[in-house]
Formats: C-alpha cells, structure tokens, sequence
C-alpha cells in the first residue's frame, strides 16, 4: 500500500498589517488638525455670537413688539406684538428715505475720493519720487489715529464762522465760504472722512504694493515703460484684490455715516437729527424711544448693506471670470 503525501503549501497573502496603520495614522492626523482648527476658530465663533448673532437677533425681537399704553396713558405698560408694522412705518418714512439718499450721494463722492487718493498716494510713496519715505507715510497715517469724535470737533471748528482761521483767511482774501450751507454739508462731512482715513487706506496698499515681486517691475523698464506707466498699467492691475477689499470696506462703512454729521447738527440747520439711517436710528431709539421702530430701521440697514456687499462681490467675481475667459 503506497501512500502519497502531499506537501502544504504555505499561504501567500499579502500583509496588511502596513497598510492599516498608515490609514490610522491618516485618521489620526486629520483629527489632530481638525481638533486644532477647532480650538483656533473658537473664539472667533464667540466672539461672532456675542457680538453679531446676539445683537441681530434681539433687535429683530425688538422690531416685532412695541410697547403700549391700554386706554389714556394710565395702567402698565404692556408688549404687543405688531409684526411688520414697524418695517413698513421705516420704509414709508420720507425721512429715513432722504436719508438713504443723502447716504447713497455720499457714497459717490466719497469711495472713489478714498480709493483713488489713497491709491494715488501709496504708487507715489512706492515710485521713490518721494524723499523720507517712512516719515510721509507716518505723517499721512496719523490722522487716522486721532478718534472720529476729535477729528470731527476739530473741522467743526475750522468750519464755524466766527472761530475759524481758515474762513478768516479766506474774508481777507473777499472770498467767502460757508463750509455749513445747503450745497456744501456734504462735502464737508466728506472731507472730514477723507482726513481721516485716507493714510489708513494709503498704508494698505504700500503693503500690497510691496508684494509685487520685483522682477515684474524691473521688466517693465526693460520694455520702455516710464513711471507713470508702470504705475497705471502694471502696479494698479496686480493690487486688484487689495483695491477691492478696501472699496468693500470703504463703502460699508460709509453706509454706517453717523459721528461726523451727529456732531455738525449741533452746528448747523442743514444737518438734521435723521441725516443719514443710522442718525434716524439713534432720534427713534434715544429722542423718541420707540425702540421696534429703531429695531426694524436697523434690520432695514443690516440687510440693504448685505445686499450692496454681495452686489459687488458678484460684480467684482464677473468681471474676473471674464477677463480669466478673455485670455
């Protein structure tokens, strides 16, 4: 009897063991990176609640009830909801709309005034032309470090006739200027926020400017190109998104127009209580203390200056993709 013995082959599958850890490792790592995202973002979330989410939705509240007084004023006080009544009432003002209007004339005398002075101002310093570069530049900037308040107390007093050096000098010379009249309020606030926040913006873009690898620069004078024209065709264009940010930022704020006007109706006839929306707010809030009509008249500027920064957004993201498409 012949028995046949077969030999057993081992096994040849292949090791997984390296694979499992590297993915575990993998795993690992996004958890750590994510847990650190986590920490770094938190307080910007709280700091978003606090000051953003909070706010936004206790004036929304606000805007929704109103106080009444049951029969002749006499017994509690009591809250009532009124819905969209305070939205329609702020909407149907013609003193918030005059408002909207002073501001939106405001906006177009005034960003195209910052973005292209400041601009103008940061491709001059960035050209060489002028000298003690770093002292110009502090003493452009330092307008901006003077608070709203004193700066507009300060042109307050160049404005008022009577006090001010500036209309003095200017009766000497049989030229007179009222710097409070109907046609000239606005110019004035205008200029006060150019004086501001010109050397701020100014900054801005030397920091932007300086970023422009040099050889781009240098081959543009190999090609022929002067200052002027490198300056135009060359610097400007590679500053886009630093042009953009700064109008984004330049036209939110502009739509928030209060300090200088709030001061210069203590002076003048021609600045009402309700200039601009965000003066219609602070009269209905602390003159007239009908907080949900300040509420909604909030609410109101919130979303149009939403609407606004989106709108440009689109339009800056449009024209992009079609000069990425035009080439």
């Amino acid at each position: 009897m012949t028995a046949t013995t077969h030999a057993a082959s081992p096994r040849t599958a292949p090791p997984r063991a390296a694979g499992t850890v590297g993915r575990a490792a993998q795993r690992s790592a996004r958890r750590h990176r994510n847990a650190a995202a986590g920490v770094l973002m938190t307080p910007f979330f709280l700091l978003l609640v606090l000051v953003f989410l909070v706010p936004l939705g206790t004036a929304v509240w606000l805007s929704l009830f109103s106080a009444d007084e049951p029969g002749l004023g006499f017994g509690p006080e009591r809250t009532v909801f009124v819905g969209l009544r305070s939205y329609a009432a702020v909407l149907t003002d013609p003193t918030f709309l005059s408002g909207i209007g002073t501001v939106a004339l405001y906006c177009v005398l005034y960003i195209p005034l910052m973005v292209l002075g400041s601009l103008a101002l940061a491709l001059l310093l960035d050209s060489g032309v002028v000298r003690l570069r770093s002292w110009a530049q502090l003493g452009l900037f330092l307008p901006h470090a003077v608070p709203g308040i004193i700066a507009a107390l300060i042109w307050l007093y160049l404005y008022t006739p009577g006090i001010s050096p500036v209309v003095a000098a200017l009766a000497e010379a049989d030229i007179t200027v009222d710097f409070l009249g109907l046609h000239t309020t606005l110019p004035s606030i205008v200029n006060i926020a150019l004086w501001s926040n010109l050397g701020y913006n100014m900054v801005v873009f030397c920091a932007a400017l300086q970023a422009i690898p040099r050889e781009v620069l240098e081959a543009s004078v190999v090609d022929g190109a002067g200052p002027v024209r490198t300056a135009v065709r060359v610097k400007a264009p590679l500053v886009r998104s630093s042009i953009v940010m700064v109008s984004m930022f330049t036209l939110i704020w502009a739509l928030q127009l209060f300090t200088e006007p709030m001061l210069l109706h203590q002076a003048s006839p021609m600045v009402s209580s309700r200039f601009s929306p965000s003066m219609y707010i602070y009269d209905a809030a602390f003159s007239r203390t009908n907080y949900s009509l300040a509420a909604a008249a909030s609410v109101i500027l919130l979303v149009v200056t939403i609407a606004v920064s989106y709108a440009v957004t689109r339009f800056t993201n449009r024209v992009d993709a079609a000069k990425e498409n035009a080439r």
